[in-house]
């Protein structure tokens, strides 16, 4: 698994237990889905919040 700073990173930890679960029904399966898509947009808005740390930019 990959390690970021000593810790696993839980997205990943994430994917594995989604990849090792066989949704019973076609519900199910869609359910699964959105719960990934769910987790990787809100990766994606956290990994665009860069903030400008210089104070010459106001």
């Amino acid at each position: 698994m990959s390690k970021t700073n000593g810790r696993v990173d839980q997205t990943l930890i994430n994917e594995v237990h989604d990849l090792e679960t066989t949704p019973v029904n076609g519900h199910q399966a869609q359910q699964l889905n959105q719960d990934r898509n769910d987790r990787r947009h809100i990766t994606s808005e956290n990994r665009d919040k860069n903030t400008d740390m210089d104070p010459s930019h106001q």
